[in-house]
């Protein structure tokens, strides 16, 4: 496709892709700006899709009037159309320059339990918050609506919230036809039997403050209204997820088990969690009060670490549950035995040919399993942990530092593609990609495997071989190479999603890589795992929507043991097996419910199956 910006051909350049949404492709121009170009129908994520097809070419028929008539006033803070991009002619729409954002995470982030057990205070997600809430109030006072008001159309830059995907708002006679489910209100719904959501009325200024609620509370306590698990009476069946929002049977309701990852509801004043109630609920529409927002105060227990803007700890109070694993613990027929606690928060961990290794934060430092700090310093999020043997890797955007006991930090550049770097590390070796290629450590100084897409790449490695992919503009691939060997196997033929790809983990196993990829499309979070063999063959896949309680609910919380995947829930373990080409879940485990959650991680040790979570370490044994 030919693309023309201000009379000019430009190159859509894949090493220069900034993202990949579900409607278009978003590239670095290199003058402060990023193009946005819509897919066309043809494009290769839609290939075999054809309501997607249909879709697609609706947005573009629309495109054509609606840019053009774009509001020219817009608040600061919003990524509005500079200049549209045309074909040859000039004639049909195909994209828009627009400002670039440096340096930015997705809104979506701050309801990451781990992005905020590594450093995203509860007092910057308020900071933030406030700013969007200024920001919301002047895109309404111009005559507009967000529409679709989502935790991904937003960026975060430092404290600075900004909205972007401007091409989808509602103005004039505009409606805007997109919307993600886990932000629609229900008002907007229609009918009572739905087994999916989708609205049957326009969005407003109301449906804006109701998502932007919906932010909120993801923001500061890792859960929106609907989260958890739907646990009613027998011999009431479990509400689907779209009946749950017909219900309103939200994470308020007796009968909805709250999400064990999630920070306590008792974190907030009553004030806040009171308006939560009525909005969701009782369904009380309007502006959300700001005054909520400004008297917003967090502060950090002394005893426990929990931030909260209580007048003293939650859970510390006389009453208050216990927050770690006993020494010893039995329920049924699983006993649990804490191998290691601490009153800062575990950052990372791994198992190296068994010998269990991990990272932690405490007294102003990161420090090893042996207690010796590698790094001074506040929790900072935008760190990235890898272990090998008594090396600490660590990484923030194109920069790697290697911290060996005993010697001077060395410092590489690797690729960061969005923010997340180009790293991998086995007990034997660490790879990464730079500048087109993929490395590995050698003997005499780093040595070349192969050609990887420069600044694209994704990368994982396991003790026997590797696996890396791109998703970039109308490219898509993936390779495995040889732990020890030079050269990559590419051309790998995945069942790639075709929306936007918002978190990836990957684990291995003997010739086995169990990769686990979220993707948001159509409105919902959709998890994929993907089984891929030494030989870069598919031997299983599987799906299934984020959050619907099954095993694949949740993309971390996994341990794969040959054939067998053990996936930790709030409910308990799940062990799924691989069988002919399928991945079945043959058998639960309750009995692990105290000792595990859908956030946890699960490491398979010289001692058994091993969890990790915020401050404390586990050793599981089941009969």
């Amino acid at each position: 496709m030919e693309v023309y910006l201000e009379g000019k051909k430009v190159r859509l350049d894949p090493t220069r892709s900034l993202g990949k949404g579900g409607e278009a492709d978003v590239f670095d121009l290199g003058d402060g700006r990023a193009l946005k170009v819509f897919k066309p129908p043809e494009h290769p994520d839609y290939q075999g899709l054809p309501e997607e097809q249909s879709a697609a070419r609706a947005r573009l028929d629309e495109h054509q009037s609606k840019l053009p008539a774009f509001p020219k006033v817009m608040p600061a803070r919003v990524v509005v159309p500079q200049t549209l991009a045309t074909d040859r002619r000039g004639r049909t729409v195909l994209g828009y320059a627009m400002r670039k954002l440096d340096s930015v995470e997705p809104l979506r982030r701050f309801s990451d339990p781990a992005f905020r057990r590594g450093g995203a205070t509860s007092a910057r997600v308020v900071e933030v918050l406030r700013g969007l809430h200024h920001t919301l109030e002047a895109v309404h006072g111009s005559g507009v609506v967000v529409g679709d008001f989502n935790d991904l159309n937003v960026l975060v830059t430092g404290n600075d919230a900004y909205l972007i995907d401007a091409d989808s708002f509602q103005f004039g006679a505009f409606l805007s036809a997109v919307f993600t489910e886990r932000f629609l209100d229900p008002l907007r719904l229609t009918g009572t039997m739905a087994t999916s959501l989708s609205p049957g009325r326009p969005a407003s200024p109301d449906s804006d403050w109701y998502a932007f609620a919906v932010a909120l509370m993801q923001s500061l306590l890792c859960v929106g209204p609907y989260g958890g698990i739907h646990r009613p009476r027998a011999p009431t069946p479990r509400a689907t997820p779209a009946a749950r929002v017909h219900q309103r049977l939200t994470v308020f309701h007796s009968d909805v088990q709250y999400p064990k990852p999630a920070l306590p509801l008792v974190t907030l004043p009553d004030e806040m969690l009171h308006q939560f109630h009525r909005i969701f609920v009782e369904d009380t529409r309007g502006a959300f009060p700001a005054q909520l927002l400004e008297g917003l105060r967090f502060t950090s227990c002394p005893s426990c670490g929990l931030e909260h803007a209580r007048l003293a700890c939650p859970t510390c109070s006389p009453h208050a549950a216990a927050a770690s694993t006993p020494v010893s613990s039995v329920r049924g027929q699983v006993s649990a035995t804490r191998l290691f606690s601490t009153r800062g928060v575990i950052v990372h961990a791994c198992a190296e040919d068994g010998v269990l290794r991990w990272l932690y934060h405490d007294e102003g430092a990161y420090r090893r399993e042996d207690g010796r700090a590698v790094l001074h310093g506040p929790l900072d999020p935008s760190l990235h942990w890898a272990i090998q043997g008594d090396v600490t890797l660590v990484s923030r955007g194109g920069e790697l530092a290697v911290l060996a006991p005993g010697h001077a930090p060395e410092r590489f550049g690797l690729d960061a593609p969005e923010g997340r770097p180009a790293l991998a590390a086995n007990t034997r070796h660490r790879y990464w990609a730079h500048a087109g290629g993929l490395w590995r450590d050698g003997a005499f100084g780093p040595e070349r495997i192969g050609d990887v897409l420069q600044g694209q790449t994704r990368l994982f490695a396991g003790p026997r071989f590797g696996l890396g992919f791109h998703r970039a503009g109308n490219l898509r691939g993936a390779f495995v190479f040889d732990a020890t060997r030079t050269g990559i196997k590419d051309g790998l033929a995945l069942p790639w999603p075709s929306g936007r790809l918002v978190d990836v983990e990957c684990l291995f196993e003997g010739s086995n890589a169990w990769l686990f990829l979220a993707e948001e499309t159509n409105g919902r979070t959709v998890h994929h795992c993907v089984v891929v063999g030494m030989d870069g063959s598919v031997r299983a896949s599987a799906h299934a929507e984020a959050g619907d309680s099954s095993w694949l609910g949740s993309l971390r919380g996994k341990c794969a043991v040959g054939d067998v995947l053990f996936a930790a829930t709030d409910a308990g373990l799940t062990r799924v097996e691989l069988k002919q080409g399928k991945l079945e879940a043959i058998r639960d485990f309750p009995d692990a419910e105290p000792f595990v959650d859908a956030d946890c991680r699960l490491l398979m040790t010289r001692s058994g199956l091993t969890v990790v979570r915020r401050q404390d370490i586990s050793g599981l044994r089941m009969t």
